[in-house]
């Protein structure tokens, strides 16, 4: 493999990847690239294909569990200035894949552009949510993205419009490997009103959740009606615990993995989460996270 000949720059090997989520936990991707603009990415990407190499992206971290033994092949993070751009221009948004949602949220919300301040608090970046249509109470990300850019597997750039677009329960037709860009088509709404329903909201949530050192976002999806940190309360799972890791006394549809901890242990209570809420409540709960 010539990646690091040919990527020296912006390829590197044996990367720990626990630095860069949020559980801090995880063993190393085999090749690490962080390429600097579009162009790059595609080259990257077509050599990727044409000598078959797993490919994976890397959003903030925030929804991701990577095992102990680390990642084959190479994980791409977008981490350079020209994937996290936010432009805002009339009732639109523009916003790069690799630009965090918070940022989004506040650059709209500081030009007077209403719908995305419900999804305040929640981590990660505009590729991540929309891949995943990250939501709330309030909404999802995907009922204010009138298009995207993205690009394929095979380093092509391809826009989707509205029209193409389909969101759905944490899960978007938006299934190609690079978000490159996405448009929010906002309302206009008095910037103080909205800045204080932000922080309301903020305030609520932060409450609820346990904090974000070592804990990712929610680690079930809520079925159908109901909600999955009820469901694993109601088994009786709040504080459950397998070596370092533990069901939050705060919010149920959280892990805590404390120091030492290990990803194999966040996986085996999981699993014990999934058996318990099975076995008492008939309820199959399914991942929102995603394991690497």
């Amino acid at each position: 493999m010539h990646l690091l000949d040919d990527f020296g720059p912006i390829v590197r090997q044996a990367e720990p990847l626990a630095p860069h989520t949020w559980f801090q936990l995880g063993g190393a991707a085999e090749f690490f690239a962080e390429p600097r603009d579009t162009d790059e990415l595609a080259l990257l990407l077509r050599r990727c294909r044409e000598e078959e190499i797993p490919v994976r992206l890397l959003g903030g971290g925030s929804n991701v569990l990577v095992r102990d033994e680390g990642v084959p092949g190479v994980v791409i993070h977008l981490s350079a200035p020209e994937f996290a751009k936010i432009e805002v221009q009339g009732h639109l948004v523009t916003a790069g894949g690799g630009a965090k949602l918070g940022h989004v949220i506040s650059s709209a919300v500081r030009e007077g552009l209403a719908g995305l301040e419900t999804l305040v608090g929640i981590p990660g970046t505009i590729g991540g949510a929309l891949h995943g249509n990250a939501g709330s109470r309030g909404g999802d990300v995907g009922q204010w993205t009138s298009r995207a850019t993205i690009m394929t597997s095979s380093g092509e750039v391809v826009e989707r419009t509205r029209d193409e677009l389909v969101f759905a329960y944490r899960q978007s037709s938006l299934d190609e490997l690079v978000i490159l860009f996405a448009e929010f088509h906002l309302e206009r709404e008095d910037p103080d009103e909205l800045t204080k329903r932000m922080q309301q909201q903020w305030i609520i949530k932060k409450a609820s959740q346990p904090l974000a050192h070592q804990s990712a976002g929610c680690i079930f999806k809520n079925p159908r009606g109901m909600s999955a940190g009820m469901l694993i309360e109601q088994a009786g799972l709040k504080g459950a615990r397998v070596g370092g890791a533990e069901v939050s006394d705060r919010h149920a549809n959280f892990i805590v993995a404390e120091t030492g901890a290990s990803s194999q242990d966040v996986l085996r209570l999981i699993e014990l989460v999934r058996s318990r809420v099975a076995d008492r409540l008939t309820v199959d709960l399914e991942l929102e996270i995603e394991v690497w």
